[in-house]
């Protein structure tokens, strides 16, 4: 089993920055794949980031250029740096750890993003 705890998530004015963090416990793989998810209200969970073991981070179109995601492993540990945020970044942000067997879940995190 692996546990995910997450922080970061608040309340910020457009064009303002936040980074959110996630950290692994339990039984960590060599080979993973690290990925931030987002649902705002009424919609579907959507793919924001990801970032596997040894390879190169993909964005979804609506974030490049604005947030970045890194992985630090010595810390089990996924970060989203968010800058440039615009109300329409405003949802529940969950990470998500993705191993050979399974994947699991972060609690989500909330970020509000005022106009």
């Amino acid at each position: 089993q692996v546990q995910l705890v997450e922080s970061g998530g608040g309340l910020v004015q457009a064009g303002g920055s936040l980074r959110l963090s996630c950290a692994a416990s339990g039984r960590i793989f060599n080979f993973n794949i690290w990925g931030w998810h987002r649902q705002a209200p009424g919609e579907q969970r959507e793919l924001v980031a990801v970032i596997p073991s040894g390879g190169t981070p993909n964005y979804a179109d609506s974030v490049k250029g604005r947030f970045t995601i890194s992985r630090d492993n010595a810390k089990n540990t996924v970060y989203l740096q968010m800058n440039s945020l615009k109300p329409e970044d405003t949802a529940v942000y969950y990470c998500h750890y993705g191993t050979p067997y399974r994947g699991y879940w972060g609690q989500g995190t909330q970020v509000t993003v005022s106009a």
